[in-house]
This record gives C-alpha cells, sequence and structure tokens, in this order.
C-alpha cells in the first residue's frame, strides 16, 4: 500500500452552506475543490475536521466505527470555530452515500476506508479577521489505507516537553488544522536532535496529548490517562479504549499526573505507554525523553497489554467479535 492517507477515491460528496441554508449534497471530483484566493478559511483557518473508518467483514458486509461520535465531535468543532452550524443528520447521509458508493472498494482487513469529513470557510471577506465565515463547505473524502503497522509494531520514541503546548487551550477539543500546524516545528526540531518519534507535550509538568494522538499510560491492571478537559482533542479511539478496557476488567484512572508520576511509573518493568488514535489504534512507546535523557518504558518494547487492547478494538471494528456497545452502523448496499 502507499503511505497512509495518500489514496484517494476519485470522488467525493460535498455541499454548500450559502444564505443561511445548506445545500443538497452532490458528488464531486475529489481532485479540487473551487475556492475564492479571499476565503476565510484561506486566511483566518476557519476549518475543521474529523477521521474515521469504515471495515468490510468477512461476509462482504461495510460498517462504519463510532460514525456518531465523529459526528457529535465535528458539530462541537464547527460551533467552537463559530462556522455555521453543521446539519448531523445530513452529514450521517453524505458519509453513508459516499461509502456506499466505494463499499466494493473498501479493503479487507487488516486495511479499512478511511473517511475524512472536511467544513472548511469560504467566504470572500479578508477583512473579517474577527467575524466568522457567514459560507461554508462540508465535504467528505474517502481514502482506503492499508495495515498501518505493516511492517510490525514498533515502539516509538517520545519527547516530554514542559514549555511549551500542542495549541492554545481554549482550542484543544476543536479537531482543527491549525492545531496541527502548531505543532510541526517543535516536533520537526525533536526529530532532529533525538531522533524522536513525537511529542508528549506536558506543559508546567501537566501530561496532556502529543502532536497528532492521545497518550495512555498502563501500569498492572490499570490504564492512567489525563481527564478531559478543553485542553486537548477527546478521541474517539481513546474512549473505545477506555470502554474496552473496563469491558476487560481493568482499572480506569481519567485524571490529571504530572511528568513525575509518569517516570517514575515507566521505571517499573512492566509498565506500558501508547499513543492512541484512528490511524494506528494504538502505538506503543518504547522509550521518553526528558531534560537530554532517555527512559525506557517498562522493558522498552511494545507491550502485551497494549497489543491486547488494540486487538480487541481491531475484532470489533472487523466484525470478528461482538459489538456489544452498538459502535458499527451498516452499510446497505
Amino acid at each position: 500500500m502507499a503511505a497512509f492517507g495518500t489514496v484517494f477515491m476519485p470522488q467525493m460528496i460535498q455541499a454548500r452552506f450559502t444564505d443561511n441554508a445548506w445545500s443538497e449534497s452532490s458528488v464531486v471530483p475529489s481532485d479540487k475543490i473551487e475556492l475564492h484566493a479571499g476565503a476565510h478559511v484561506l486566511h483566518y483557518s476557519s476549518t475543521c475536521f474529523e477521521g474515521l473508518k469504515a471495515f468490510r467483514h468477512e461476509d462482504g458486509s461495510v460498517y462504519i466505527f463510532r460514525m456518531d461520535a465523529n459526528i457529535a465531535r465535528m458539530i462541537q468543532s464547527s460551533h467552537l470555530l463559530s462556522l455555521p452550524e453543521v446539519d448531523g443528520p445530513m452529514l450521517e447521509k453524505m458519509i453513508i452515500d459516499i461509502v456506499r458508493q466505494y463499499a466494493d472498494e473498501t479493503p479487507l482487513p487488516p486495511g479499512s476506508m478511511y473517511i475524512r469529513p472536511t467544513h472548511i470557510g469560504t467566504e470572500a471577506a479578508i477583512g473579517k479577521a474577527a467575524v466568522p465565515s457567514l459560507n461554508s463547505l462540508l465535504y467528505v473524502l474517502l481514502s482506503p489505507v492499508g495495515d498501518y503497522f505493516a511492517g510490525g509494531a514498533t515502539a516509538l520514541r517520545v519527547l516530554l516537553e514542559e514549555d511549551g503546548m500542542r495549541c492554545a487551550p481554549h482550542m484543544g477539543m476543536i479537531k482543527s488544522g491549525g492545531n496541527y500546524a502548531s505543532a510541526l516545528a517543535p516536533i520537526t526540531a525533536a526529530r532532529v536532535k533525538y531522533k524522536a518519534d513525537q511529542i508528549l507535550f506536558c506543559p508546567g509538568g501537566d501530561v496532556q496529548e502529543t502532536g497528532a494522538a492521545n497518550f495512555i499510560l498502563i501500569d498492572g491492571n490499570e490504564i492512567i490517562t489525563k481527564a478531559l478537559d478543553s485542553t486537548f482533542l477527546h478521541g474517539v479511539t481513546r474512549s473505545s479504549i477506555l470502554t474496552i478496557a473496563k469491558d476487560l476488567g481493568m482499572t480506569v484512572s481519567e485524571r490529571n499526573f504530572t511528568v513525575t508520576e509518569l517516570l517514575e511509573r515507566a521505571a517499573k518493568p512492566g509498565t506500558e505507554a501508547a499513543l492512541s488514535g484512528t490511524a494506528a489504534v494504538l502505538t506503543p512507546v518504547g522509550t521518553f525523553i526528558h531534560n537530554d535523557t532517555e527512559y525506557k518504558v517498562g522493558s522498552g518494547e511494545p507491550g502485551p497489554t497494549t497489543m491486547r487492547l488494540r486487538q480487541a478494538l481491531n475484532d470489533i471494528q472487523w466484525g470478528k467479535a461482538q459489538d456489544t456497545h452498538g459502535w458499527l452502523t451498516k452499510i446497505d448496499v
């Protein structure tokens, strides 16, 4: 497979908000969109997006995973960015319609169809630096993807950053491109200086999230992760993993914790750490870098609990385990 997210279906579905109303959705080519050079999104970053997946089961049927949660978060992101209000049922129908169109091209496990709903402000008004865009474009793009761990799961090297933040605290819950852009420079610098794969932002010693994923620590039968607040993204995969962990009898502790506690726990032989996100589900972390010193997380290798949780979620997504939480939406072809 090509690199994750670099291959796209030739068509996408879109709807426009103008004159205080949404248009009917339409299927259009995915290799271009029409925007005025003065579009609000290009100058003032009025943009948010989602990432979810559709999965093909052994009988050929196709299911979308936790679409309701992603739609709810897009509605929230749009509201917090002062974009036009997203019509939830309309977006659900758009997602289902475009996934149905390419249902036959949804890869078999361990692949999937990655779904990228995107909402951007389109009003041509460069004088609106402090005023929301009255017009917008909502579209859903599809990308068939393979196994994120095609070469085998390897434990990441993660730099602990106590001085910087991923984004402004009031922007943390918004899945907006600007939040990812603001983390690029420090992540790039960390790769050059420390050969780090990611940065775990810990402003003032408070363990939060990385540039593109939530963070969890596994100490024996306990999962520890930061309690939800407005400073970081409320990940759907994070929520799913915590639910599965509870189903498996694990103790889930959603609370604030410090870099000091993190490093103390990481030194224990059985400790594991992982990053959660739609692309890789759970990515193991083997090394922390802090104040120019490297700290091994447990054995330094992908841990059994991390891989067990990842497999348990994959089994639900692939139809190999019962969907007891009603997370899957079947696409009628």
